[in-house]
Parts: C-alpha cells; sequence; structure tokens
C-alpha cells in the first residue's frame, strides 16, 4: 500500500476542484438540515413516524452526508474505472489505486461530515456533539459502500446516479422515526445511525451496544467499497 497517500491526495482534489462539488458541499446540509426538518416531521407524521423537533434536524444532518458521500462514492468508480486501470498498469497496481480511493472517499466523508455537522451546530445546536459527529460520519460511510457498488454494476452515469438517489429515497421514507415499527425500518443500512443521531439531536445518550453495531456497518460497508476500487482497477485478461 506504500504510496496510496499520494494517490489519495490527488483524488480529493481532483473533487474538490470541481465547482459542482463545491457548490453540492454549501448547498445540499443547508437543504437537509434547515429546509426539510419540517417536511421530514410531515411525512414522518403521514406515514405512522415518531420523528419531530431537534431529531428530525439532526437526522437530516446524516442524510446530507449520506447523499453527498453516495454520490462521490458512486463517481469514484464510474467516472475513473479506466483511469484507473491505466494507472495500475503503469505501475502502482491495483492495491495502491485501491487504496488512494478509499482514502480519497474517507477524506470526502470527513468533508461532508464536517459540513453536515456544522450546518447543524449553527443552525440548532447539539447537546451531545460527539455522538452526533460520530452517527453522521456513519451515514457517510455507509454510503461511500453503497455509491461504490451502483457504480460498479451500472455503468450509465444518469441511470447510475438515479439508483443511488433510489436506495437513499427508500432508506430515508422507510428509516426509524419516519415509518411504523417493522417493514423495511428494521433492515435499512443506516438504521442504527439513524437511532443514534435522533438520540443525540434530542439530547440523549445512546448504549454502547448500538454504537459498535454502527461501527461494524460502516466497516464493513467501507470494506466493499474497498474491494470495489481493487476489482475496478484490476487488470483484465
Amino acid at each position: 500500500m506504500n504510496g496510496a497517500l499520494p494517490v489519495a491526495s490527488s483524488f480529493v482534489r481532483e473533487h474538490l476542484r470541481d465547482p459542482l462539488t463545491l457548490g453540492l458541499l454549501l448547498t445540499i446540509p443547508v437543504l437537509f438540515v434547515v429546509l426539510t426538518a419540517d417536511v421530514l416531521e410531515d411525512f414522518a407524521r403521514a406515514l405512522g413516524g415518531s420523528l419531530a423537533g431537534d431529531g428530525a434536524g439532526a437526522l437530516g444532518a446524516g442524510w446530507a452526508a449520506a447523499f453527498l458521500a453516495g454520490a462521490l462514492g458512486y463517481f469514484q468508480v464510474a467516472s475513473s474505472r479506466g483511469a484507473d486501470r491505466r494507472l495500475a498498469l503503469a505501475g502502482l497496481g491495483p492495491w495502491r489505486v485501491a487504496g488512494g480511493r478509499i482514502g480519497a472517499s474517507l477524506a470526502l466523508g470527513v468533508v461532508v461530515s464536517v459540513a453536515a455537522f456544522l450546518t447543524l451546530a449553527v443552525a440548532q445546536g447539539i447537546e451531545h456533539p460527539a455522538h452526533a459527529a460520530i452517527a453522521i460520519f456513519a451515514f457517510a460511510a455507509i454510503y461511500i459502500g453503497i455509491g461504490a457498488i451502483v457504480g460498479a454494476l451500472v455503468r450509465d452515469q444518469l441511470a447510475g446516479s438515479l439508483a443511488v438517489v433510489f436506495v437513499f429515497m427508500v432508506d430515508v421514507f422507510s428509516g426509524p422515526g419516519m415509518s411504523g415499527a417493522g417493514g423495511l425500518a428494521e433492515v435499512t443500512p443506516t438504521r442504527d445511525a439513524a437511532e443514534l443521531l435522533i438520540s443525540a439531536g434530542a439530547g440523549e445518550a445512546s448504549p454502547g451496544a448500538d454504537w459498535v453495531s454502527v461501527a461494524v456497518i460502516a466497516g464493513a460497508a467501507l470494506s466493499i467499497a474497498f474491494a470495489t476500487f481493487w476489482f475496478a482497477a484490476r487488470a483484465r485478461s
């Protein structure tokens, strides 16, 4: 994995130089945390959920990080498959390319999580800031994995982007607080992270077992993303 860090830095700069990425970093957290909190509450009531108040704003921050990280995870694979293969063939090898991609994804995940966290802190304040920060990053990590998987399966960028959005929307409207107990709420990938974030937004602590569960899911998502990056960079026979 020697040499992966400079590659990761290059990948991060590539994304952050894009005006669209910068625009999304500035607008999506505000949109989800400030402008859609009331909308989330209304949908939760209509779907039989209990999401309300500061919990809705906090969950909006998680969704902002998830949306941005999912999109960036998708394009890390979909828009650079050929380039990564050429880099691997030029001497970096698929392991270092994959290491660079996962490093860049983690760095971008931190950036989008910080943007969402700061927006939440300014908009409504956070009684458990450390809990909220970790939970928001968990959303980002999980959606890095989801975006990478979709990028590997769907080559057309429009169709792939819509696929990520579809997974995102199903996750939003069937997750904790948004619908009644049971059903998809029990199997959504961000269920545990959402429960932690809602609790943090409401000023409540969460048991240690919930944090372990979130760490396992986020770690699994990042491991899948790394494997996807490696497979995308691997030379074809």
